[in-house]
């Protein structure tokens, strides 16, 4: 077996050791790690390893008489919030058998105890056993308390990621100032690269120590020795924890295989994230469907195309949607991995061609055609199954992913999608030409209202394939983040002049972003999120989705208005 091989099936034999508990008991189990399982199989995994039922992990759960065994999955701490819940789950139900499987190692655990030394056995674990048993209302009765790293999600044969850490994210000047804000003034950091671990929050040192730990058994599983190199304050941190590890100098010396791993903040490479420049079916589908509820890498694929309901507002809802993820051996698996690995209109070709030959396997009656490929021929191949529950059945992983193809080409962000990309090239153009206040400049003319009919309106407002608030945002991010990249400036004698002429385009940019998000007859996700967040001052902590938006304005100080403005989205 191949070192590539082995580290696809890690989570897979992580996972193994859950299901070996599962039989005959009901599974409450939290968010990530339900989106962990789901790239590993999904929850028929658990029910083909015996297990009755598969509820959230709720206080508001509990099982009846003749359930006595429950296994409970979690990504959290065994402390605080977690453990009353497991206790409510308990109180509410007829337990005999109670399993408990963390992601967090019982090194973690101790380290959130205070406990600052190796202890023989796993303490924590076993006073955790004696309550369960005493919650269950009888000392003889069983619980375990183990850990189970089952954080990783192989959406590929070569990509695996971490759900479980999706919102960690680097530290922020701001962070800087709250952290030396509790420490004596002559021992406090001058910039983001000299915090140490130690003086970070606890919470903080938990998230990044369970990644560590979380690395240290794909590399033990695998047998591996690894290379650690980082780009980035944050990365550093992490690779020296990695390196630390307890159990990691002996692995390094004694295993036979090696790699190298790379980590690298993401305020390092804010224009990756932000950039419209891929020319792949799966990043547009990611980018412009919604998110499944609760989850960070699969999105909802609307399935009402399968049946005679007519597709409303009274309908939405009706049917449960679809996914990305696929089963290792499913049909649509080779299906996916083209997705991902091939151009846009190559992946096309290839959505088209799998429900072609999944119609003709069923004998249905297709209808063929060549040359380019749109929505309405996707759906209409699709439509085809549905009087033919069996054929639906079998190629259920291929229609879904042909229908996440048809609903992102007929989507109406995917204009917006090309908008941005021609807008990026040509300030891109122009950074290299021009200096940066005015590059920003060129934004100004793009920030207008929409129009009530959504189509092409007057000079002051946009049409809705012209680009929208949200899609400024990204724009002013692509262009500080490259700021540097830009004609030399201010010139020397007018610095005074140039910044102050810079101060005023960012106000400009400010008012004119302000008026076009208030006039937004709704405002999306991400809006709502950067215009909820409170303004006021926060530990640093793992970070949500929108705070990336005040990183990409740190590259020069001091902060103009526009920087103390969007540096202000993250407090």
């Amino acid at each position: 077996m191949s070192t590539t091989d082995q580290f696809t099936m890690f989570p897979g034999q992580m996972w193994e050791k859950v299901l070996a508990k599962v039989k005959r008991a009901v599974v409450f189990m939290d968010d990530k790690c339900a989106e962990s399982l789901h790239w590993n199989g999904g929850a028929i995994t658990l029910f083909e390893a015996g297990a009755l039922n598969v509820k959230q992990f709720s206080s508001f759960e509990s099982s009846g008489e003749n359930e006595p065994k429950a296994v409970f999955v979690v990504s959290t701490l065994l402390k605080g919030r977690t453990v009353d819940i497991i206790k409510d789950i308990i109180s509410l139900s007829h337990f005999q058998y109670c399993v408990v499987f963390t992601t967090v190692a019982h090194s973690v655990h101790l380290l959130a105890n205070n406990v600052s030394v190796e202890l023989e056995g796993k303490p924590v674990f076993e006073q955790l056993e004696e309550k369960l048993c005493e919650w269950m209302g009888n000392m003889n009765y069983t619980a375990e308390v183990m850990q189970a790293p089952v954080v990783f999600a192989p959406v590929s044969q070569q990509l695996l990621l971490a759900p479980a850490f999706a919102h960690l994210f680097p530290l922020l000047p701001p962070d800087l100032e709250l952290i030396n804000a509790k420490r004596p003034e002559k021992k406090r950091f001058g910039n983001i690269s000299d915090v140490d671990m130690s003086s970070l929050p606890t919470n903080l040192q938990i998230e990044i120590k369970s990644l560590a730990s979380a690395l240290n058994s794909l590399f033990e599983t695998t047998c591996t020795r690894e290379e650690s190199f980082a780009v980035g304050p944050m990365s550093r941190l992490i690779a020296a924890e990695l390196t630390n590890h307890s159990q990691a100098k002996n692995r390094r010396k004694t295993a036979p295989n090696k790699a190298s791993i790379i980590f690298v903040d993401r305020t390092m490479d804010l224009t990756g994230a932000v950039g419209h420049h891929g020319d792949n079916l799966v990043e547009k589908i990611l980018t412009v469907l919604d998110l499944l509820p609760g989850h960070a890498t699969d999105i909802q694929v609307d399935m009402m195309e399968l049946t005679s309901l007519h597709s409303n507002k009274l309908s939405q809802g009706t049917v449960a949607p679809g996914c990305l993820a696929q089963t290792p051996s499913s049909p649509a698996r080779e299906l996916w991995e083209a997705m991902l690995n091939s151009k846009q209109k190559a992946a096309m070709m290839e959505v088209r061609r799998h429900l072609v030959e999944a119609a003709s396997k069923e004998n249905l009656p297709i209808k063929m055609s060549i040359g380019r490929v749109t929505p309405e021929q996707l759906c209409s191949y699709v439509q085809l199954f549905r009087s033919d529950w069996e054929a639906l059945e079998s190629h259920g992983g291929v229609l879904q992913l042909g229908l996440a193809t048809a609903q992102t080409l007929r989507h109406p962000a995917l204009p917006r999608w090309d908008a941005c990309l021609g807008c990026q090239r040509l300030l891109l153009q122009a950074l290299g030409d021009s200096d940066f206040p005015t590059v920003l400049r060129q934004l100004l003319p793009m920030m207008k209202p929409m129009s009530k009919s959504g189509s092409a309106g007057p000079g002051d407002q946009r049409s809705s394939e012209d680009c929208g608030p949200e899609e400024m945002i990204l724009l002013l991010i692509f262009l500080y983040s490259l700021a540097d990249e830009a004609q030399p400036w201010p010139h020397q004698g007018r610095e005074e002049e140039e910044e102050e002429e810079l101060e005023k385009t960012e106000r400009e940019l400010i008012e004119a972003l302000t008026l076009v998000i208030t006039q937004e007859a709704e405002l999306s996700p991400l809006l709502q999120k950067i215009t909820a967040l409170e303004r006021k001052q926060q530990s640093p902590r793992v970070r949500s989705d929108c705070e990336p938006l005040g990183a990409c304005l740190q590259h020069r100080p001091p902060a103009t208005p526009l920087q103390s403005r969007c540096a202000g989205l993250q407090r």
